[in-house]
């Protein structure tokens, strides 16, 4: 089983820091975009449906609230004349009766609307919930290229801040939408009941609102997304400075670096202040504008109950209308931003899952379990990019068990090898083959089951040391695990931790160190029991005498197993069958350590070079 290898860079940026949508972005594909997410939500149209009928029919019972209460305000008033005319009295039966029915319809409203929101909850958590699986799923499909040419941080915003956006932007958008759009026909319909001539009055202040609500959004939008990005900026910065403190302290950097915080810093608060300023206004100049209308509303209104036109109820239920009637303006006008920057990130969620993927599987596969570990290079070249070939013809026969060292200087192409024999890439011509099977022939998860790696760079992850060895085969009793540590020579050390093998590893595995990390890997690598072993600069991070106990360690790993040992430092190969000696793509020298320096060529040359430089 292949170890996973992760690389964690200062370089890239996380969820917060990272380029994930900023308010306001636009789609550059809008209908492609919303058709897709459409084409998602297809398979909850029922309860899309249901959310809908519940939406409009909590709006509608809501709407209608007003001027059924209205009446309760005229029966008060005229039950307050006729007392005072001594011709009758309040009938308090018949208020009671109206503010019981009003209550009940709002009671009605409010379940509608709480079960709405709940169904259009479930559904935009399964669909994030769906999302995420899929391109978790897809991540795994992806060629090594895709991940290579883009940061940790790109990727993670697609699974983190683009489907939170999505979720959130549909969750809000689609009952807002429904049910602004229903209050605002609902209440031109009950004023229009009411009295036509006040509904052209107050109508006359929605051009008004649509004007001002538009200019601020419009100026605001720039400032909102300058927030945005260098929001951004500035955890990346903190990210940076923060796992960097101890660079930045011996080359006396923190004046450079504070200036740099604070140019970020103050184009941050500039761009923060403005946008919110100007969101802030958003509500004073509704208020403005609806305190015009009320009092547009109240005069005309007094007018027609002076001429017995309405009554004064009447009066009350038209300026809760009018109230009611700016507000989904407002809503609509905030909520077209929000489904700008849904629909944007639902194209980048898209985007990735469209994205080339690997080819998994071939028809009649050749059986991995009866590989012996014989590899064989033929006239093998790889580039890249197609331009620039960096391995030209390259030719090597391994046979099962031999120990063969790659070594060369950077940039020789030993790395990329290794990449190539795992098919994390693909030969451009040439072939390889493993038991007389091109690789091509194999399954790529069964093929990669063939393989165990232990990396300069340890990859760990947050769980206990059991865990972390049992990664390298998840059905391993705990004693296979012991005796995959033993012989690692990690059981000793382990055993003088705090809870032994339940000890938990932090997120970063800093509490073990460099050396123990890499025991613990090839524990893992032990436990896997793969046929053919990758050991890739293994001991170049830590010091000599715990490189000599991670020698012995390996020496058990590769016992009766292919092993490719990339190395910097020549001395650990000594015991090598062969040693390839690669220079710019080429195998220019093979055989063993003695036939090499015998030879007296690039590999003494490079040999002599560490020696000296020990010296």
């Amino acid at each position: 089983m292949s170890e996973n290898h992760e690389r964690r860079g200062h370089g890239h940026r996380g969820p917060m820091g990272g380029p994930g949508m900023a308010p306001g972005e636009k789609a550059k594909d809008f209908k492609g975009s919303v058709s897709r997410l459409a084409a998602y939500l297809g398979r909850y149209k029922i309860a899309i449906g249901v959310v809908m009928l519940f939406a409009v029919s909590s709006t509608i019972f809501n709407v209608v609230g007003p001027k059924i209460l209205g009446r309760a305000t005229t029966e008060l008033s005229e039950g307050l004349m006729s007392k005072i005319t001594g011709t009758g009295g309040i009938d308090f039966t018949a208020i009671g009766k109206i503010l019981l029915f009003v209550l009940g319809l709002y009671l009605v409203s409010a379940v509608f609307s709480f079960v709405q929101g709940f169904i259009m909850t479930g559904i935009t958590q399964k669909l994030c919930y769906r999302l995420r699986k899929e391109i978790s799923e897809k991540i795994n499909r992806m060629p090594m290229r895709y991940f290579e040419s883009r940061t940790y941080g790109e990727v993670l915003s697609r699974i983190t801040n683009d489907v939170d956006t999505l979720g959130q932007g549909l969750n809000q958008s689609v009952t807002t939408i429904i049910t602004s759009v229903t209050t605002m026909v609902g209440v031109l319909v009950m004023m229009l009941s009411i009295s036509g001539l006040m509904t052209l009055i107050a109508l006359i202040i929605l051009p008004i609102s649509v004007f001002l609500i538009s200019f601020v959004v419009k100026k605001s939008q720039k400032f909102f997304k300058s927030q945005q990005e260098y929001l951004g900026h500035i955890n990346g910065q903190v990210e940076e400075i923060y796992s960097g403190h101890l660079v930045i302290k011996a080359f006396n950097k923190e004046k450079s670096t504070i200036e740099e915080f604070n140019k970020t810093n103050d184009i941050l608060y500039e761009s923060a202040w403005k946008s919110q300023f100007l969101s802030g206004m958003m509500h004073p100049i509704m208020m403005f504008v609806g305190n015009l209308g009320y009092a547009a509303v109240a005069l005309s209104g007094g007018l027609l109950a002076m001429h017995g036109t309405i009554t004064i109820g009447d009066i009350q239920a038209f300026i809760q209308y009018v109230k009611n009637f700016t507000q989904p303006i407002q809503q609509i006008a905030q909520v077209i931003t929000q489904v700008q920057s849904m629909a944007a990130a639902s194209e980048r969620v898209f985007e990735f899952l469209s994205e080339e993927e690997e080819e998994q599987s071939v028809k009649n596969p050749a059986d991995i379990g009866a590989v012996t570990g014989a590899v064989e290079f033929r006239h093998v070249s790889f580039g890249y990019r197609p331009q620039q070939i960096i391995i030209k013809d390259f030719n090597a026969n391994v046979k099962p068990g031999q120990k063969i060292a790659i070594v060369g200087p950077t940039g020789a192409g030993k790395t990329t090898m290794v990449k190539l024999l795992m098919r994390f890439y693909d030969v451009n011509s040439g072939s390889i083959s493993l038991d007389s099977h091109n690789i091509r022939d194999f399954n790529r998860r069964n093929l990669r089951e063939a393989f165990g790696m232990v990396l300069q760079d340890t990859w760990l992850f947050q769980g206990t040391i059991m865990e972390n060895i049992r990664y390298g085969k998840l059905d391993a009793t705990d004693e296979e695990v012991i005796q995959a540590a033993k012989a690692a020579h990690a059981h000793r050390f382990i055993k003088t931790l705090p809870g032994g093998y339940q000890m938990e590893l932090n997120e970063d595995a800093s509490n073990v160190s460099q050396g123990q990390k890499q025991l613990l890997t090839i524990a893992r690598a032990i436990l896997a029991d793969s046929k053919i072993l990758i050991l890739d600069e293994a001991t170049s991070s830590v010091d000599t005498r715990t490189e000599i106990q991670i020698q012995k360690a390996m020496d058990n790993l590769m016992e009766g197993r292919t092993s490719f040992i990339i190395a910097h430092r020549l001395s650990t190969i000594r015991n090598a069958d062969l040693i390839l000696v690669m220079k710019d793509g080429d195998i220019i020298e093979q055989g063993t350590h003695r036939e090499l320096l015998e030879k007296d060529g690039f590999y003494a040359n490079l040999y002599n070079s560490q020696f000296e430089d020990a010296v």
